[in-house]
């Protein structure tokens, strides 16, 4: 309990202090400083990052994990056609959604869309893209991933698979950058960096180390929403991505499969027949 000391009605029932009470009283607060700012300097990125894959499930489920295959529904708008007058100014889409991402740097995703099948692919240091028509699987665009593309995949694969951890192994850093508050919540800013300065800046609640909202150097905002819960491990329900432009992409996803293992062919550029 505090006491308002400035009530004069107190004043006579206070102990008078003694030097040696002051001298105590000042080691007293001396040693309460140390501590708050020692309990500080401990909050290094190491600090949160454990704290976040506390939240996420146990360092034995988290550390097992080589794959992770996510079934789930791509929910957007899409502009019309340059030209095409008839089309309304913007078409809702919800487009079946495959993706796949297995260390090291392994990933595909896959979209269903009315009148084709789009598949862009990660394996290692090479990417690439292809449309196929479903009406005829013989008409089909190709084209390899631009370096940056490449990277951007990269960072995202180690991000998914790796659940925040040991990111300076590969070549990458995280900058611990202070606190800030989101949507009333306290949260700790980490910076994510990597190659090609491509950069995850997300802010994890400071009570519970669970992620709040991640920001990207293109100006994007993350964020998710509800739980499912797979072999001990926490996944998002909704993964809403807001451009800097304003367009929100969603990923709900239905289902979570781990550890299943996929050749290196479901990741490697095709070869390409020419007829």
């Amino acid at each position: 309990m505090r006491f308002p000391l400035r009530n004069a009605a107190l004043r006579p029932i206070l102990p008078v202090s003694t030097p040696r009470m002051y001298a105590r009283c000042a080691l007293l607060f001396a040693s309460l400083v140390s501590a708050a700012v020692t309990g500080r300097a401990a909050e290094t990125a190491e600090h949160w990052i454990a704290k976040a894959r506390a939240y996420l499930g146990s360092e034995t489920a988290l550390a097992g994990v080589t794959s992770i295959h996510y079934f789930g529904e791509l929910q957007t708008t899409e502009a019309p056609a340059a030209g095409d007058k008839a089309a309304p100014a913007a078409q809702e889409l919800r487009l079946p959604a495959e993706i796949v991402v297995q260390k090291p740097y392994q990933q595909h995703i896959i979209l269903t869309r009315p009148d084709a099948i789009e598949k862009k692919a990660l394996d290692g240091y090479d990417g690439w893209a292809r449309s196929t028509s479903i009406k005829d699987p013989k008409q089909w665009r190709f084209r390899l991933l631009e370096a940056q593309e490449i990277k951007q995949l990269r960072a995202n694969t180690w991000e998914n698979v790796n659940f925040f951890s040991s990111l300076e192994k590969e070549g990458g850093s995280v900058q611990l950058e202070g606190e800030a508050a989101v949507d009333g919540t306290p949260c700790v800013k980490l910076a994510f960096v990597h190659a090609g300065n491509i950069t995850f800046r997300r802010f994890f609640a400071r009570d519970t180390g669970r992620l709040v909202k991640t920001e990207t150097e293109n100006g994007s905002e993350i964020r998710e929403e509800g739980e499912l819960m797979v072999d001990g491990i926490r996944f998002p329900r909704k993964v809403i991505n807001r451009s800097a432009s304003g367009q929100v992409i969603i990923l709900a996803i239905e289902r979570v499969v781990l550890n299943e293992r996929f050749p290196d062919s479901d990741f490697a550029v095709p070869t390409l027949l020419v007829n």
